[in-house]
């Protein structure tokens, strides 16, 4: 392995997806494309609006989502991957076939 541990970035990498809600919203949404609040609620039941909310603005702070407001009454928001975001796709199931092999 060429990585030098000193510079390693993993950490950096982790931090930004860990956590028990943020891969299922980054999977639906490569699944879906875009989604609105409540079709994520729908979804994943067992998240609470404030957890959502929390974990949609984490994501969006770091660049991984992107937040769509169109200024309609109601108004209607949506929440889709940015390029930095879908990258996230091929380490993901990565993971999960790494998970399924050491189970």
């Amino acid at each position: 392995m060429k990585i030098d541990p000193q510079f390693c970035r993993v950490d950096d990498g982790l931090d930004t997806i860990l956590g028990k809600w943020k891969i299922p919203i980054i999977l639906y949404l490569l699944k879906n494309q875009t989604m609105r609040f409540s079709d994520l609620q729908k979804v994943l039941p067992e998240i609470s609006k404030k957890m959502l909310s929390k974990n949609l603005k984490e994501l969006e702070e770091d660049d991984l989502i992107t937040r769509t407001v169109y200024p309609t009454v109601p108004p209607k928001v949506e929440y889709s991957l940015t390029e930095h975001g879908k990258e996230l796709e091929d380490i993901i199931d990565s993971l999960h076939k790494w998970g399924l092999r050491h189970q």
